[in-house]
């Protein structure tokens, strides 16, 4: 009797080992687990070790409360002036809550898929197609303050929301690149006239440039050429002005000045002139006629 009972003991030991054992518990870094008793909510796990009473406690949920990146598929709206297109969004969301994400909302997330669809569809019914494709942070905005208010009651924190593709019907989207050829174009004709227009200015300036240093050049030609012609001037002026005052120094006198004058006047009448006109100062001077005289035989 007393080995049975000891082996029932050992039994009973392993068994409760085993059961311990099993209902040992670690929660990793950035998990949560949800743990029910006798199927009502009973606590929360955070990171460490952790030990629940068998068939009592269960493990209702376990969850990650990293961020979570959902790509959801591209959903179609109509725009404020009724063109249809295709908008898919990109939603980056984290569980602050384990127990109110466990029993807030049946799937949480679809019904964050749902309600981001439905979201986007009321936002983008009023804009118009352009708007649409060029406020693209207004929507993120809206889209982001709306989902995460609606999901506060399931544990949901909403950090962003992308608007990650736009997708226009195929007829707006060939116009679309019609009018952006069309544009390129325009700019493109603007700029080659812009061209045109300054090498023009830039030929005219030339032109214009040209014209005044050659007009400067012309200015500056004849102000030295009158310099050259005024400077030789002074320079005769000078030299007469020294040959007379060396007359005056080397004392030559009245009589002297005559007979140079005489002189002159044999040289003139050696050429080939028919008048001869005679200073009024030679006919006063004595022998006056005899050298006229002496002249005409000459001839």
């Amino acid at each position: 009797m007393i080995s049975q009972t000891v082996y029932i003991l050992i039994a009973l030991l392993v068994i409760f080992a085993l059961l311990l054992i099993a209902n040992i518990r670690i929660v990793p870094q950035s998990y949560a687990f949800v743990i029910e008793r006798l199927g009502g909510y009973n606590a929360t796990w955070k990171v460490g070790l952790h030990v629940k009473l068998p068939f009592i406690d269960r493990i209702s949920n376990k969850m990650s409360l990293k961020e979570k990146v959902f790509d959801f598929p591209p959903q179609p709206v109509i725009t404020k002036d009724n063109v249809t297109m295709m908008i898919d969004t990109v939603v980056y969301f984290q569980i602050t809550d384990p127990k109110l994400y466990t029993y807030g909302v049946e799937k949480p997330i679809n019904a964050l898929e749902n309600l981001s669809a439905t979201t986007l569809r009321n936002i983008i019914g009023e804009l118009e197609l352009d708007e649409s494709l060029t406020s693209r942070d207004v929507i993120n905005t809206k889209m982001r303050s709306i989902l995460d208010e609606a999901t506060d009651p399931w544990g949901i924190k909403v950090n962003r929301v992308e608007v990650k593709n736009i997708e226009p019907p195929q007829a707006i989207r060939e116009a679309m690149e019609k009018q952006m050829k069309a544009e390129r174009e325009r700019r493109e004709q603007i700029l080659i006239a812009e061209g045109h227009k300054q090498s023009s200015i830039l030929e005219a300036e030339g032109k214009k440039q040209s014209l005044i240093l050659e007009a400067e050049a012309t200015k500056e030609a004849a102000i030295q050429r009158a310099k050259g012609e005024a400077e030789a001037i002074l320079e005769i002026q000078s030299a007469k002005a020294r040959g007379l005052k060396m007359l005056q120094e080397a004392g030559i006198g009245e009589s002297v000045l005559k007979l140079r004058s005489l002189e002159a006047l044999e040289v003139v009448s050696n050429g080939q002139s028919t008048k001869i006109i005679v200073p009024s100062d030679i006919q006063n001077m004595a022998g006056f006629v005899t050298s006229a005289v002496e002249v005409a035989k000459g001839k």
